[in-house]
């Protein structure tokens, strides 16, 4: 599909450049079909339907239907059909189709304020104490390439030991500006694009080293490579970067990184995880308001502002991404797939942390199939 759309599109389809398969490592295992035209995906995916439907119920089967929706739902878009951003959310992602409850954004703030008394910082309005911790906390500029260096080697060092040995891998820093995203896993090129538009504590870019490198994207290519390899997965792994239902997942393997490999050091690490939390609520909940019901961008940016406790580059580039007309609905996964795996994780015991580690990144998932973890359930089908 990801072929068909870049061949009929030359460059002008809706893939808004990443493509349906951003990263795939499976050329050696799985050669991809060469569909002549959206009808013959379409006959292809209602045949896979039908194969899936006589799997016993549980997760492979609910994973199946959720990432064939999903499919349909992208096919429909690369040929050009126009689909509303509702019909983008639920069948693409496979993601309610609303805003995050204003309550439990406010419950977030509430969480902040907690972090910041007891960090030191008591005096004045909770976005006014947010930026002046960040401020205060910011990595030198010239100081970012060092620590990032020091924070891959921690996180390599746990990631090794708790989730799968990564062996000499390794990633650079790659400074940008001008760009709508905060940081990215580029793992052809063997590094980490970073957006210096924005500052960053050494908590964010901690944070940033366990979504997009260890143990986040990059160890989740690395495993389902192996693991295809090695016939302990089914094929499907190596679409695991794949823009569909998976994204979710995907995503909160990587905001749940630092959690996974035990991470959390101090308070600094607390609270900038309760502004990711915050800040991918608003997010989420902004992209609903733009594309969903058509705010002015005007209005988003100021929702943002005062919800969101974030920086003006980061507002301003999630508006940019809200308005992608195939990537923007994936704002949603970061919540959606955050909530999901830290559900999961939460309530898996030391006992069953290895079958949910096995689990979550040796196989393919829905938010839907992963919220379906036991023990029972983590063989590979």
């Amino acid at each position: 599909m990801d072929q068909l759309e870049r061949r009929l599109s030359r460059g002008h389809g809706v893939l808004d450049s990443e493509g349906l398969v951003p990263i795939y490592l499976g050329d050696h295992l799985v050669a991809p079909e060469a569909f002549e035209d959206w009808d013959a995906v379409q006959h292809t995916i209602s045949e896979l339907e039908r194969d899936a439907a006589q799997l016993p119920a549980g997760p492979r089967r609910v994973f199946l239907e959720d990432m064939f929706r999903s499919l349909r739902t992208a096919a429909r878009l690369f040929e050009g059909e126009e689909l509303s951003f509702k019909e983008k959310l639920e069948g693409l992602i496979g993601i309610p189709a609303q805003p995050i409850p204003t309550d439990q954004i406010e419950d977030m703030k509430l969480d902040i304020d907690r972090v910041l008394r007891r960090a030191g910082y008591e005096h004045g309005s909770v976005a006014e104490r947010v930026a002046r911790w960040e401020t205060e906390q910011a990595i030198a500029p010239d100081g970012l390439e060092a620590e990032f260096v020091r924070l891959m080697a921690d996180a390599q060092a746990r990631t090794d030991a708790l989730i799968y040995p990564t062996g000499d891998y390794q990633m650079r820093l790659n400074t940008l500006r001008g760009v709508p995203f905060t940081a990215r896993c580029n793992f052809n090129e063997g590094q980490m694009d970073l957006n210096v538009d924005l500052s960053f504590t050494r908590a964010a870019l901690k944070h940033l080293v366990a979504h997009e490198v260890f143990p986040g994207h990059s160890t989740q290519l690395l495993l389902t490579r192996d693991w295809a390899e090695q016939g302990r997965s089914t094929a499907d792994v190596l679409l695991c970067t794949t823009n569909a239902v998976t994204g979710c997942v995907q995503e909160g393997i990587g905001d749940q990184g630092v959690h996974l490999i035990d991470w959390i050091e101090d308070d600094g690490d607390l609270l900038h995880r309760a502004l990711r939390r915050l800040r991918s609520a608003t997010a989420t909940s902004a992209a609903w308001y733009q594309m969903g019901e058509n705010w002015p961008e005007a209005r988003v940016i100021a929702y943002l502002e005062e919800h969101s406790y974030g920086q003006r580059p980061w507002i301003e580039g999630r508006v940019r991404f809200a308005s992608y007309p195939f990537r923007g609905p994936f704002i949603g996964s970061y919540w959606f797939g955050d909530e999901a795996v830290r559900e999961v994780r939460e309530r898996t015991g030391p006992e069953d942390r290895r079958a949910f580690i096995d689990y979550l990144y040796g196989q393919m998932h829905s938010p839907r199939s992963l919220l379906m973890f036991s023990p029972r359930s983590s063989v590979s089908a």
